[in-house]
């Protein structure tokens, strides 16, 4: 028997790079005013910037407001059950 997953929609919106929506997350992992790391439908979004502050957070709905200065974003895959969270943070960063 074959398993399929069902992926949630996932959209990330920039305004002005000051505020930004995303949606489709699964769970924020860590934040300060530099670094926003959000686990999503798509991958682990990460968010660079100054001041960087989570102004509304909806996990059951999978909604996140995010605001400060805004200076990249990116993406990586998710791993697969079973690896370390170090694994990952270590993917994050090379």
């Amino acid at each position: 028997m074959e398993e399929r997953t069902i992926q949630k929609s996932h959209k990330l919106v920039i305004n002005n790079r000051k505020a930004s929506t995303v949606t489709g997350v699964i769970d924020v992992l860590s934040f300060d005013l530099n670094e926003i790391l959000l686990e999503t439908e798509q991958g682990m979004l990460m968010v660079k910037g100054s001041d960087l502050h989570v102004n509304r957070l909806s996990l059951e709905k999978g909604e996140v407001d995010l605001s400060g200065g805004i200076d990249s974003v990116a993406y990586s895959e998710v791993q697969a059950h079973g690896k370390s969270q170090e694994n990952l943070f270590a993917k994050l960063f090379r």
